[in-house]
């Protein structure tokens, strides 16, 4: 049976849909299963939906609505009665629905990178009723991938870096490259990686992204730094794919390959010798091609006659050699040194031995040049002694300085005068013998320092300093004298025998086997009846009472001269006169009051009693100043002198003056009539802060614009009057202005006045008011009642 061309297709159709709904039945089991329905006497499972399409395409760029697929109930008849809904992720705005067919249609751009796949739910209902006429049923819609997105090196572009002299496939890197495709459909995030720029130094692994080395004995040196391009293409680097690209810096870092050479063979430097100790003398540098740690060198001096003269450290920093002074140069003992200077590596690397020593050798020769030296001493300190009782003149000792150059230019002398401002010693400027220009004084001066001046005489800028110790001997020059001030007391009570002063003596000298000092009493002192001295033969005395008792008012004080003899050679001495005062003592030995003046009083008056009329005597002392003060005050002038402090003073006057016919004590026109002309006066003790402006013509003003002009024109006047008070005084003023509306103010007329002004608050203000009450109140109780 031969089909014709539409039943073909027709067959065609029914095949294509058996096959998708017999695969999404494999691939979605447990997805739009139909409820049982139960009918009598069997039960059965059918669909209740059926759907031609479950995936579409992303990236569709069609003008028309992509097909998705179809939806269709069993109870739909085709009549139009059931109408289908769509609803879930997208519906409406990306999917849409014909409610009548059951198609879907998909009306935006998908992208499955944005979102793989939508899940919605269909439902059909009753076009009449609006009711459902099957249970609501959810499907999946998957969007299928093309090849659309490139791969992409995230973490690119990449620095690294590789020993140089690395072996052949030495790992380098490795880069990764992601592509935003599904990787389980298709071949469309399968990437391979391939070099683009860096060979053959360089290569990849096409599956791996791993960048090794591709040459052998890469040298830093030579090249440090390669620049390499990687690309990774999809589809398995088939044509079609998409690729991207990242670059690579491969950096070579350093082996310690290369030895150290010196450039030359041989230096040659020349220094003068009067180059200071630890001075440098030359800088060399072993040229070394590695760089950093591989680079570090040490120098030393393996040979030559300079070994102990001469020394070698490195410059961490530089890594240069530098020869530095141990010992001081003399070009007269010696002209030249030679040495033999080694440098090494510090850090070798066993691999690269075979590339010859990791070490260098050079010869070094220092000139030392001749210059004019100053003169120097045979000795840098000189010690000389020389006895206080010298002479002036005396020869102390002798310096001898030289001129080591090789012209040895004679030598003259003189002392630095800082070192001997007193101008104590002399020296001879030819022979260098120092000699005493004064008398010397050990207990002044123990020790002298001075500098003594060498200067060549053809060149007198070359100075020479030799530094002089003197030290002054002793004599006995000074005699032994108490060793401080004594106050010695001795009680009334006191009994013969009692210990009242232990004394001691000082001696300014400095005799080698120290001080032995013998004490006694003078001759006159000795048969004295009062005090002895006994010497107790360790450098102290001690004063002893001879009798009983001693009475103030007889001797209070007494004087006992006591001789001193030192041990030196010769021997001297001194009289000290120690002061003895008789004191009242209570039980205890304790002085209590040493005044002899106590007993010229009368023998009946006690202490109490002679405290009781001090006391009376002060008190009326404090009564007659405080009179004097209060008279003085109360005498004070208006006028006070200048350099009393009398701002802020208020002053009264208890003067009432005598009425309104007494004119005599200020002027009563100038009080009536504000407009008198005064001469100006100026006033000498103060300047007036306030500057014044001129007044303006008088004019029939308001009153209190005329008392403010009358105030600042006495307050003007006040200021330039030189027999005015001083500022911060009270001045009154009596004025009643230029005439008033109200007529007299006299209170002779209130009583006829028709006033309603209310007098009755004055009988609350006491006795005192009480009269004006009766005669102004308007109560019952009037004056004429």
């Amino acid at each position: 049976m031969k089909l014709g061309k539409v039943e073909f297709c027709h067959l065609l159709q029914i095949i294509a849909l058996f096959l998708c709904l017999s695969g999404m039945n494999q691939a979605e089991p447990s997805r739009s299963r139909s409820k049982p329905y139960f009918q009598s006497g069997r039960t059965r499972t059918k669909r209740s939906w059926v759907w031609n399409q479950f995936f579409v395409l992303e990236e569709y760029m069609g003008s028309d609505p992509l097909y998705v697929g179809k939806l269709h109930s069993d109870v739909d008849k085709g009549d139009g009665s059931i109408k289908y809904i769509l609803s879930g992720e997208g519906a409406s705005s990306i999917f849409i629905i014909d409610e009548n067919t059951g198609d879907i249609h998909a009306t935006k751009r998908l992208d499955r990178e944005e979102q793989a796949y939508y899940t919605l739910r269909a439902q059909a209902l009753d076009r009449l009723t609006n009711k459902p006429v099957e249970p609501e049923s959810e499907f999946v819609i998957k969007i299928q991938d093309i090849n659309d997105n490139e791969p992409k090196f995230l973490d690119g572009p990449y620095t690294a870096g590789v020993p140089e002299m690395s072996p052949v496939g030495t790992s380098v890197v490795q880069v990764t490259a992601t592509d935003a495709d599904d990787p389980t459909y298709g071949n469309s995030a399968r990437v391979v990686y391939s070099i683009l720029q860096g060979q053959p130094y360089f290569s990849v692994e096409p599956k791996t992204g791993i960048i090794k080395t591709a040459l052998p004995n890469m040298d830093r040196e030579a090249k440090d730094q390669y620049l390499l391009v990687i690309q990774a293409k999809d589809m398995v680097g088939q044509n079609g794919g998409l690729s991207g690209t990242t670059s690579v810096t491969v950096t070579l870092t350093d082996v310690n390959d290369n030895p150290p050479r010196f450039p030359r063979r041989s230096y040659q430097y020349n220094v003068p010798e009067s180059l200071p100790v630890a001075s440098v003398v030359a800088r060399i540098k072993a040229a070394d091609a590695d760089v950093g740690p591989n680079a570090e060198m040490e120098y030393k001096i393996v040979d030559g006659d300079g070994l102990g003269v001469f020394k070698i450290s490195v410059d961490k920093d530089t890594q240069e050699g530098i020869i530095t002074i141990q010992k001081e140069l003399d070009f007269e003992a010696k002209t030249s040194y030679t040495l033999r200077i080694e440098a090494a590596n510090m850090h070798v690397d066993p691999r690269f031995l075979s590339l010859g020593p990791f070490s260098d050798m050079t010869t070094v020769k220092i000139i030392v040049e001749d210059v004019d030296e100053p003169p120097v001493f045979t000795s840098r300190l000189y010690s000389m002694v020389v006895s206080e009782a010298a002479k002036v003149g005396t020869i102390i000792g002798t310096v001898a300085a030289h001129d080591p150059d090789a012209s040895n230019s004679p030598v003259r002398y003189s002392i630095d005068r800082n070192t001997d401002l007193e101008r104590y010693f002399n020296i001879d400027a030819n022979s260098g013998v120092i000699t005493t220009a004064k008398s010397l004084d050990r207990e002044t001066n123990a020790v002298h320092n001075i500098t003594v001046l060498a200067m060549e005489s053809q060149n007198p800028a070359q100075i020479g300093r030799g530094y002089v110790a003197i030290t002054i001997l002793d004599i006995n020059d000074n005699a032994p004298e108490f060793a401080m001030e004594y106050e010695t007391t001795v009680c009334e009570n006191a009994q013969a025998g009692q210990i009242i002063q232990k004394i001691s003596a000082i001696d300014k000298d400095d005799p080698p086997n120290g001080h032995q000092f013998y004490f006694s009493l003078t001759a006159e002192a000795a048969n004295n009846h009062n005090f002895t001295l006994q010497d107790n033969k360790d450098n102290t005395a001690t004063v002893l009472t001879r009798r009983n008792g001693f009475r103030r008012q007889e001797q209070s004080v007494f004087y006992l001269p006591i001789f001193i003899v030192d041990s030196g050679s010769p021997s001297l001495s001194s009289t000290n006169t120690l002061t003895i005062r008789v004191c009242d003592c209570d039980a205890d030995g304790i002085a209590q009051t040493c005044n002899a003046e106590a007993y010229i009083l009368p023998a009946g008056l006690s202490t109490g009693a002679l405290i009781a009329i001090l006391a009376c005597v002060l008190t009326l002392l404090v009564l007659v100043l405080l009179i004097v003060t209060m008279r003085r005050r109360k005498k004070e002038p208006l006028i006070f002198d200048e350099e009393r402090d009398i701002r802020e003073n208020i002053v009264r006057y208890d003067d009432e003056g005598g009425g309104e016919e007494d004119t005599e004590a200020f002027d009563m026109a100038a009080l009536r009539n504000l407009n008198i002309i005064r001469d100006t006066k100026t006033r000498r003790d103060v300047t007036p802060e306030i500057q014044f402006l001129s007044r303006p013509t008088f004019k029939s003003i308001p009153d209190n614009v005329i008392f403010r002009e009358f105030i600042w024109e006495r307050l003007k006047e006040a200021d330039v009057d030189p027999c005015a008070p001083p500022y911060d005084s009270l001045q009154t003023y009596a004025f009643e202005g230029n005439g008033s509306v109200a007529e007299s103010l006299s209170s002779l007329d209130s009583i006829s006045s028709n006033s309603d002004q209310n007098y009755d608050y004055l009988s609350d203000w006491g006795p005192r008011f009480k009269r004006l009450a009766d005669m102004y109140g308007s109560g019952p109780d009037c004056l004429y009642s």
